[in-house]
């Protein structure tokens, strides 16, 4: 990905005082959540680009030196959380808007699941997004400002054979985010779910799967062999779709709380 010498030289440009929105957005690697950091560093708000691995969003930040900050960041790690709202507040002196997008996948029938994978799934789709906004919400709440944003799935309303674990990742993300925006929105924060459907995320490449039990051949075993078969093609939607969404939506004066995104 090349970003020209005008974008470089627009973004050093833009407003650097406080008026400009600071976007904490998590799983920025890919898909999704890299297609949005781009937006928003266009539009010229600042962001902190967060993943476990830096390297690919390397190119988008040094086009934009002085709005962008890269960490690395696992979010099942509570310190490495702790590390990273630190030095964006102290660097950008606020988080006003917190988009949890990292996510993972793993497919196996409810028998077939493995501890140590159902605690993966749900410590990254889950524990990691609830950490984050714990670490977020004080400062928020005393600038009576902000909003979340929270990622799930049009698999946070419906489940199928085989993607148990998963959907239910996701439904209990949707649960948590229907009691937060009731407690936030009277505080002058606003929250948002977003629930996405088959858009280039890179949710492939993260997938895991469980040991296959034979008697599940024609239910869940056929959805896993579907997904593994079908590979990038099963997401066609371009991630610059629902980006483009989720800006124009936090800049809103009246937002949606649900939005649903094909």
């Amino acid at each position: 990905m090349q970003i020209s010498v005008k974008n470089r030289d627009v973004s050093n440009k833009l407003e650097k005082t406080t008026s400009t929105p600071v976007w904490l957005i998590t799983g920025s690697s890919s898909g999704l959540g890299h297609a949005l950091a781009s937006a928003v560093l266009h539009r010229g708000h600042r962001v902190i680009l967060t993943a476990r691995n830096t390297a690919p969003m390397q190119v988008l930040a040094d086009a934009f030196p002085e709005t962008a900050l890269v960490c690395a960041l696992d979010i099942t790690k509570p310190q490495q959380i702790a590390s990273v709202v630190s030095h964006a507040e102290s660097r950008f002196g606020s988080i006003d808007v917190l988009v949890n997008n990292a996510g993972v996948g793993y497919l196996a029938a409810v028998e077939e699941g493995e501890e140590e994978a159902i605690c993966w799934q749900f410590e990254t789709n889950f524990f990691g997004a609830a950490a984050l906004i714990r670490a977020v919400l004080p400062g928020m709440r005393e600038r009576k400002h902000g909003t979340i944003v929270n990622i799930a799935s049009v698999a946070g309303f419906v489940s199928f054979a085989g993607m148990g674990y998963y959907a239910a990742s996701k439904f209990v993300l949707e649960g948590l985010t229907e009691a937060l925006w009731q407690e936030m929105e009277p505080l002058g924060i606003k929250v948002l779910l977003i629930e996405p459907g088959g858009f280039r995320t890179g949710m492939v490449q993260r997938n895991r799967f469980g040991e296959q039990i034979a008697a599940y051949a024609s239910t869940s075993g056929a959805f896993r062999s579907f997904v593994q078969n079908a590979g990038e093609e099963l997401y066609p939607g371009d991630p610059n779709r629902p980006a483009d969404v989720i800006v124009k939506m936090v800049e809103a004066d009246k937002k949606s709380q649900r939005i649903v995104r094909k």
